[in-house]
C-alpha cells in the first residue's frame, strides 16, 4: 500500500509502535478512500504528509497517539522546520494534520484534538503566476503538429489552458466525456465532484484533429476509453502530463516554474481580464467557495495596476511625486 513505501520497518526491527501505526494508517487510508472518496494520488500524499509524525515519535519515545499533547505538536511542527522542509510542505502536512486529528476524535482514539488552535505556520502570501495572453498562445502553439504526437500535444495544452484543467482532470478524461458539437467536456474534480467546461473554439479545432488523425495511430489494446494516449496507446500520466507542459514551456522561452496549475491560473486571470463574472469562473474552475477563485481579482487588479502607471501619460509623474512626498 502506498504509506508503507516510508519508513518501512524490517521483519526483525518491527516493534508495537510500527504494527500499531500500520494498522492506525490502514484504517486512515480506508476513511479517505471510502468516506471522503478522494483519488489514490491524493490519499498517498496524505499518508506521505503523515509519515514524518511517527518518525518523530518513534525519536522522541512518544509510545502512542493518546500520548501527544500540544507541546509534542508544536516541537513536531518546529522539527519538520528543522529538517530542512520549505514552508508550504509543513502548512500542508499541519493541514493534514489537523484532519487526522479530527478523524482520531471521531474514532473515539484521542480525548480531544491537541492541536494548537494558533501559533501554527502562516502562509506567506502569494499570488498565483499565470502567462499574459500573448504568452499562453505562443506557449499552446509550440508544439509540432506534423506528427501525431504533436497533434497529441496541442490538444491537451488547448484544452488545459483552454477549459482551466487540473492535470488529475486532464489525464482522467475519457472519449464519452467530450461533445464536440456543444464544445463541453465532462470532468471529474476534487473529491469526485463532476462539472462541465466549455472549450473554445481552437481547443475544439486541435482536440478534432488529434481525434482524426492522432489518436487512431496511438490506440492498442492498452487504450480502453482514454482519451489522451502515451506513444504505447496506454493512458497518458499525470506526471507525463506535468513534463510535458515543462518541456514546451521551455520549448516556447518562458520564465521557469510554469506548470500545469500556471496554464489553469492563466484561463481564470484571462477570463476575468475579458470581463468575466467571479461565480462564472468560479463555476468553471470547479471551486466550491467564491473565496478560493477572490485571488484572481488581486491577480487582475495587480496587473490593472501595472499597466496603467507603464501606459498613461501623467502615471509616472504621480508616482515619482507619492515617492517625494
Amino acid at each position: 500500500m502506498a504509506h508503507t513505501e516510508h519508513h518501512q520497518p524490517s521483519a526483525q526491527s518491527t516493534t508495537p509502535f510500527d504494527l500499531e501505526w500500520q494498522s492506525l494508517m490502514e484504517r486512515f487510508q480506508t476513511h479517505l478512500q471510502a468516506e471522503k472518496s478522494l483519488s489514490a494520488l491524493t490519499v498517498r500524499n496524505y499518508l506521505t504528509d503523515i509519515a514524518p509524525l511517527a518518525e518523530y515519535m518513534k525519536l522522541h519515545s512518544i509510545r502512542g497517539i493518546i500520548f501527544l499533547d500540544k507541546f509534542a505538536l508544536r516541537a513536531y511542527l518546529a522539527w519538520l522546520m528543522e529538517k530542512g522542509f520549505v514552508r508550504g510542505s509543513i502548512i500542508r502536512k499541519h493541514s493534514t494534520l489537523r484532519v487526522f486529528l479530527r478523524w482520531l476524535l471521531r474514532q473515539k482514539l484521542v480525548e480531544k484534538d491537541p492541536l494548537p488552535r494558533r501559533g501554527g505556520v502562516k502562509r506567506e502570501t502569494r499570488l498565483p503566476q499565470f502567462l499574459s495572453q500573448e504568452e499562453a498562445a505562443a506557449f499552446v502553439e509550440t508544439p509540432d503538429t506534423s506528427d501525431v504526437l504533436g497533434l497529441r500535444d496541442r490538444a491537451l495544452l488547448e484544452l488545459l489552458y483552454g477549459a482551466g484543467l487540473r492535470v488529475s482532470e486532464a489525464n482522467g478524461l475519457d472519449m464519452g466525456y467530450v461533445n464536440m458539437q456543444s464544445r463541453e467536456v465532462r470532468v471529474t474534480g476534487k473529491g469526485s465532484k463532476q462539472r462541465v467546461v466549455i472549450m473554445g473554439g481552437t481547443a475544439r479545432d486541435a482536440l478534432h484533429l488529434y481525434l482524426n488523425e492522432g489518436r487512431p495511430k496511438l490506440a492498442s489494446k492498452l487504450s480502453g476509453n482514454a482519451l489522451f494516449l502515451n506513444r504505447f496507446g496506454g493512458r497518458m500520466t499525470q506526471r507525463s502530463i506535468q513534463q510535458k507542459v515543462r518541456n514546451y514551456a521551455k520549448r516556447a522561452g518562458l520564465k521557469d516554474g510554469v506548470h500545469t496549475h500556471t496554464l489553469r491560473h492563466s484561463f481564470a486571470t484571462h477570463l476575468l481580464e475579458g470581463g468575466a463574472d467571479l461565480r462564472v469562473v468560479q463555476e468553471l474552475l470547479g471551486h466550491s467557495s467564491p473565496a478560493t477563485t477572490q485571488v484572481y481579482t488581486h491577480v487582475t487588479q495587480s496587473q490593472a495596476k501595472k499597466v496603467y502607471l507603464n501606459a498613461h501619460p501623467r502615471a509616472a509623474k504621480a508616482e515619482a511625486d507619492e515617492k517625494t512626498i
